[in-house]
């Protein structure tokens, strides 16, 4: 962050600033910086983290850098500063930085958008269940409503 503070995105979405470094797309670079050179014709980041570019003139990919994941014990006591942005809290705890697939964390994929965890045809399914249930819970209401107005009737 501009004030010297480190904080944590899940926005995977990287770009390239002015000077050739690897920024998020707010800007903020990552730690440890990784800059590409100006030659640069190919970038690769694999599974594992590791930033590999092919340069002009070149044949062989060359590994630039690597890029960490972090993970904390209680994500839900991170604090959001917004746009994304995740700082640690004593309830968050420290963060465990380390390369992606090792210490239990994910894996990276170049290209590829994180899509939500809801699968759509099994929400339509459960909406559609639950406004049975709430059209025949209402019908039995309506029934008993009429019954015991049947019974007042019959005491008159």
């Amino acid at each position: 962050m501009p004030d010297g503070r480190i904080a944590y995105t899940r926005d995977g979405a990287f770009k390239l600033d002015a000077n050739g470094n690897l920024v998020t797309s707010d800007g903020y670079k990552l730690i440890p910086n990784i800059t590409l050179p100006a030659d640069t014709v190919q970038v690769s980041i694999g599974t594992d983290g590791t930033v590999s570019i092919l340069e002009a003139g070149q044949t062989q990919m060359q590994q630039i850098g690597q890029i960490q994941l972090a993970n904390f014990i209680n994500p839900a006591g991170l604090h959001s500063l917004g746009s994304n942005l995740y700082i640690n809290t004593s309830a968050s705890g420290d963060p465990i930085v380390d390369n992606p697939g090792n210490s239990g964390l994910g894996s990276l994929r170049q290209g590829f958008v994180e899509m939500s965890n809801v699968q759509l045809v099994d929400e339509m399914t459960d909406l559609i269940t639950g406004q049975r249930a709430y059209d025949a819970a209402s019908k039995a209401i309506v029934t008993s409503d009429q019954m015991l107005q049947t019974v007042n009737n019959l005491k008159r």
